[in-house]
């Protein structure tokens, strides 16, 4: 039985999510019809990172396990097909070794969340960035994104529906960036927990508002308080753009 890998390229706005859901289209749900049609076989599609309602892919991985034996191309290709016009494309297919798992062997994920800063409105960007159209200040936000950096409890940066069976974990990078009208956070760990990077996002917000001080962000995640943390920013501006293995 071969299993196949799969890197993900995905607009989620029209979508509940990665995750099959009862309540509207996933992209889980897509990608496991798509294999219905082409192989006519029934597959569970498993990946790296179930991003939420209204989030980007543009290097989501994941794997599943058919009977029959396809080349790789085949799969991208036919896939690719029968998920038409539903805004997602397989990227690249290669068979992969059985004890593979698309999230649990995952070393490293990397997101990036875009703030676009001007009073026009967004056009060609809407939906794939949060538009703020007041000054933000990228230096206090990156300041402030380095005291979260490192192990810690995030129970403050953390939804409350969050799963985890821990609220520690590691971020390796948290860095603010600006180019002319565009703010960028990038943000990489070996896993998230549920919001925490729009939590993070929404909480820096405040710093470069002028409305928080770097040491406000430590202050909150020292307090270990989900009632500390900034307004979460929108799922617009988030997009999973790579998963190391």
């Amino acid at each position: 039985m071969p299993r196949y890998r799969l890197t993900i390229e995905y607009d989620g706005g029209p979508f509940v999510g990665w995750q099959r859901q009862d309540n509207g289209p996933s992209i889980q749900g897509s990608l496991e019809a798509a294999i219905m049609r082409f192989s006519g076989e029934s597959a569970t599609v498993t990946g790296a990172g179930r991003t939420d309602t209204g989030v980007h892919a543009l290097g989501q991985v994941a794997h599943f396990d058919l009977v029959k034996d396809f080349k790789p191309d085949k799969v991208r290709d036919a896939l690719n097909h029968f998920l038409r016009p539903a805004p997602i494309a397989i990227l690249e297919a290669s068979e992969a070794a059985p004890d593979f798992h698309a999230r649990f062997s995952a070393r490293a994920r990397h997101y990036l969340f875009r703030i676009i800063v001007r009073r026009a409105p967004l056009v060609l960007d809407r939906g794939h960035a949060w538009h703020v159209v007041h000054e933000l200040d990228a230096g206090a936000m990156h300041e402030a994104a380095q005291t979260l950096v490192g192990s810690h409890d995030f129970t403050t940066f953390r939804a409350a529906e969050c799963q985890a069976q821990s609220p520690v974990k590691t971020i390796d990078k948290l860095t603010v960036r600006r180019s002319l009208d565009e703010i960028d956070v990038e943000a990489s760990a070996r896993s998230f927990l549920h919001h925490q990077v729009r939590s993070i996002v929404g909480s820096l917000k405040l710093v470069g508002e002028g409305k928080w001080r770097p040491r406000d962000v430590a202050a909150a995640l020292e307090a270990r308080d989900r009632r500390r943390c900034g307004p979460v920013s929108p799922p617009d501006g988030l997009h999973l753009v790579r998963v190391d293995y």
